[in-house]
């Protein structure tokens, strides 16, 4: 019973926001200070003049002084039986109240229409969905790349927070059907706390401006020392070979770069015209197009110390083992059936999509599936 307070405390923990914007939305609120401030007095001031005029009770001077500032009625108690002096501060009273109201319904107006306060709610309200995702990826910079990849994750069920500082990025956000985004610069370390960078997967940076790259990296892994959590993983792009290296030694995973993927890829049209078939089979999103993923057979797997022949992978569900890579880094390609599987190594699988998320689950067993006995 301990245990699962705990983890029900911790979960609900871990869904707060990193960062409070409750400061921002009280300054805010309180430009309407003053204007409320303004009306309290007058309406006060009204209550006692009409007690120390009239003889009313204090709910009856309260309610003649908000109806005559206010302007909203008027003969709804003893008005016809007011002296001279009542009756001018009666007309003080009118003109000040029509008067306040007017500046008071200005400032609103203003605070609404051409202040924050719209977009701080909105943004309080999208860190809040944020501050419920997990194993996300934080996507720097809206360009043409994020908007490819954004249709990819969408189709692969990934989540993901888009982080830009465009004027329009929140419209284009919308119209790209983006679930989440954030409208502010992203170098600041404020607004990589507003996308949970705790509990997201990795991040990729868009930037054309390889420093921005750097300064998004640096302050990543910065705070994943201070989380003392397992690495991010980084991608990022490049155009030049000097970049691409000066990014993976400040700790980018995988460094992409789009002037070499081109020219690759338009190389092996030329010279190898069967191959950008192939090619284009592994990057297809159909469910039975060709897919390569690399799983890990966990300490609890059936298969940890048994053969590989013995999971049947080829022969139950069409997907082929190309290669394996051992805990101490050692890498066996095209392993036969007769390799040991051992703990928490990584096997490299090919096949349809569909059909490596069920070799996924086969591995992922505690006791052998039932269907491998009779093979």
């Amino acid at each position: 019973m301990a245990k699962s307070f705990r983890w029900f405390w911790s979960s609900d923990k871990s869904k707060k926001p990193e960062i409070d914007l409750t400061s921002e939305l009280l300054n805010e609120l309180s430009r309407f200070r003053f204007p409320l401030v303004v009306v309290q007095v007058f309406l006060i001031i009204g209550t006692l003049g009409y007690l120390a005029l009239e003889d009313y009770t204090l709910i009856e001077a309260f309610f003649q002084a908000s109806y005559t500032f206010t302007n909203t009625g008027f003969g709804a108690l003893k008005e016809h039986k007011f002296t001279p002096i009542t009756i001018i501060f009666t007309t003080v009273l009118m003109l000040i109240g029509a008067a306040t109201i007017t500046f008071c319904v200005a400032i609103v107006v203003n605070v609404i229409m051409g202040g924050k306060l719209i977009s701080i709610i909105k943004e309080v309200k999208m860190i809040n969905k944020i501050a419920r995702l997990k194993n996300h990826y934080v996507i720097f910079y809206h360009n043409e790349f994020s908007l490819q990849l954004s249709r990819h994750f969408l189709k692969a069920q990934i989540p993901f927070v888009v982080i830009d500082n465009g004027e329009h990025f929140e419209k284009e956000a919308i119209e790209n059907k983006y679930p989440y985004y954030i409208n502010d610069d992203p170098h600041s370390i404020n607004t990589i706390l507003k996308s949970h960078i705790s509990s997201a997967k990795g991040a990729v940076i868009f930037s054309k401006n390889t420093t921005d790259n750097i300064a998004i990296i640096v302050s990543i892994r910065l705070y994943q020392e201070e989380l003392k959590r397992k690495k991010y993983n980084i991608i990022s792009i490049a155009n030049k070979e000097e970049e691409i290296d000066k990014l993976k030694k400040i700790g980018c995973n995988y460094v992409v770069s789009p002037t070499n993927i081109t020219a690759q890829r338009i190389s092996s049209i030329i010279l190898k015209p069967g191959s950008e078939n192939i090619i284009e089979n592994f990057m297809s999103n159909n469910e039975n197009s060709l897919s390569l993923e690399e799983v890990v057979v966990p300490k609890y797997s059936w298969l940890v110390l048994r053969k590989l022949k013995e999971a049947h992978l080829r022969e139950v569900v069409r997907v082929s083992v190309v290669g394996i890579r051992q805990k101490d880094g050692q890498y066996i390609s095209m392993p036969t059936g007769d390799v040991l599987i051992s703990s928490e190594c990584k096997v490299l699988l090919i096949g349809a999509a569909n059909d490596i998320r069920q070799a996924k689950k086969i591995l992922m067993r505690k006791q052998k599936p039932e269907e491998l006995k009779y093979v």
